[in-house]
């Protein structure tokens, strides 16, 4: 792997998180929202099928995470947006990730939520843990490269898609995820 692109990843990633910390309240809820519908626009592009299930669905949440892994131990972290398909109400989340296992590389990817079941929706909302292993080969720069966007059935009623927008990664590890409430992009 080339090292050289993976440490331009990480300094690109750093800049960017510092220009977000910069925004308003206003401009981060625009710019999840805006990551939000172009990743599910994506989502429709590679899993066509993913739009009928996002509709009969009674919530769905898109996150935008860096991931990295460094020999053994791994992280990510990410934002994103939870939406109650009958209410429209949107909740603003936060997702942090830390896990152990062989790997190496860095990875922007998106992950979406479909929650078939009310009660699904809501303990996402309410406790939002998430604990998985976890194996990845993705190799994506811009428009070329490849990495697997399927749905997984991640428990009942709850169906996952990924897809890895850039990066290299090649990792089998064993991770914990918390998706957590944004208390400041939720005040009104």
């Amino acid at each position: 792997m080339n090292f050289k692109y993976i440490i331009c990843i990480a300094i690109v990633v750093l800049a960017g998180s510092l220009a977000i910390a910069k925004d308003s309240l206003d401009q981060k809820r625009e710019k999840t929202r805006s990551m939000a519908d172009q990743t599910l626009n994506d989502l429709y592009k590679l899993q066509p099928t993913a739009k009928a299930a996002i509709q009969k669905s009674v919530g769905y949440a898109v996150f935008s995470n860096m991931g990295t892994n460094l020999l053994i131990v791994s992280a990510a972290r990410g934002a994103g947006i939870a939406v109650d398909s009958n209410s429209k109400q949107e909740t603003f989340m936060k997702m942090v990730s830390a896990g152990a296992g062989l790997g190496l590389g860095v990875k922007d990817y998106r992950v979406i939520f479909v929650f078939q079941e009310e009660a699904a929706y809501t303990h996402f909302l309410d406790s939002g843990w998430s604990g998985s292993a976890q194996s990845d080969a993705a190799a994506k720069v811009g428009k070329s490269g490849s990495a697997y966007s399927g749905a997984a059935e991640l428990a009942p009623g709850v169906l996952v898609y990924q897809i890895t927008k850039n990066g290299l990664a090649l990792q089998v590890t064993l991770q914990g995820t918390k998706y957590y409430k944004d208390d400041d992009l939720n005040k009104s």
